[in-house]
């Protein structure tokens, strides 16, 4: 009787242990944001009326998390993943 309490326990720490180890190897990061997306590949254009020539008025501060890169704002804040401050990208 006491070698099957001790094989089931064996076996429910052992089915508890492979659940906890996939589950946290799952690689679920949060998809780039379309707004966020479009705010760095689009700089304001303004066009000047003498030349007519398009020329940026504006450069755009952007924002990134030192430790996820992938993470880019155009406010500061914090990041998504890890709730560090995000800091002007250079």
């Amino acid at each position: 009787m006491r070698k099957a309490i001790g094989l089931t326990a064996v076996i429910v720490l052992f089915i508890a242990g492979v659940v906890l180890v996939v589950s946290g190897c799952s690689n679920s990061k949060p998809a780039a944001n379309a707004e966020t997306a479009a705010a760095v590949s689009a700089a304001p254009v303004t066009v000047s009326a003498a030349s007519g020539a398009a020329s940026t008025a504006v450069k755009k501060v952007l924002y990134t998390c030192p430790m996820h890169p992938q993470i880019i704002s155009d406010k500061p804040g914090k990041c998504p993943i890890c709730g560090m401050t995000l800091v002007v990208k250079k």
